[in-house]
């Protein structure tokens, strides 16, 4: 469920640009030719698996609650799974239930990542150039997977990986091709779905279901 070999190199960069309490986390999901790879930004220490004293699976979103509801509302995460999530805090979160939950994703051919893997104590926004000292590993990331199509959530994380201004309003049911070596790949801006940006995850989610059913 996750590239094991990019592991030492996010891991080097989590001590240079984030916080050095905290573990890096890892993109997380289908590794072999997933239909979609989400692209967040960059974890925080929301995430339980960010305790050091975690021993379990490394990948986005474990302990939170509200990026859940999108995956459930896009149907790729089961009603059963959905539930429980909502009704745990964090600290109730284990080992088992999040490689559980990581299982469903996975069984639906999407991949979860973040643009920079440097886990930070809160969610303050980060600048260009930290994103920009992950670019090339999350295209090495990309290359490895070899997906149908990418997301990418918000203007910051849409901008570096597209290396061009995007305004997500104005990217609606559009993409931009992305070249990694020989493979073109169709790269769809979407709004921010989680925090500030919660109040956009139904317009994420009826763009995601457009993307979805006009190019998968």
């Amino acid at each position: 469920m996750q590239i094991k070999k990019l592991f030492p190199y996010f891991d080097k960069l989590q001590k240079e640009c984030g916080c050095k309490d905290l573990n890096s986390i890892y993109g997380a999901g289908k590794i072999k030719n997933p239909k979609i790879v989400f692209v967040f930004m960059n974890p925080t220490g929301k995430n339980i698996a960010s305790n050091k004293n975690w021993n379990g699976i490394k990948a986005p979103w474990l302990g939170t609650k509200n990026v859940w509801k999108l995956f459930y509302k896009l149907k790729y995460l089961n009603k059963e799974l959905f539930d429980k999530i909502q009704e745990k805090k964090a600290i109730d979160w284990d080992v088992t239930f999040a490689e559980k939950v990581y299982r469903d994703i996975c069984k639906n051919s999407i991949y979860i990542t973040n643009l920079s893997k440097a886990t930070q104590l809160d969610a303050r926004p980060l600048k260009n150039h930290i994103f920009m000292k992950y670019l090339d590993l999350f295209k090495e990331e990309i290359d490895i997977l070899q997906p149908k199509i990418i997301i990418t959530f918000g203007n910051q994380v849409s901008s570096i990986i597209l290396n061009k201004n995007i305004n997500v309003s104005k990217y609606r049911k559009k993409f931009e091709l992305l070249k990694i070596n020989d493979q073109k790949i169709k790269v769809f801006p979407v709004y921010y779905p989680v925090g500030q940006g919660l109040r956009n995850i139904d317009i994420a989610k009826e763009d995601i279901n457009w993307i979805i059913k006009n190019h998968l």
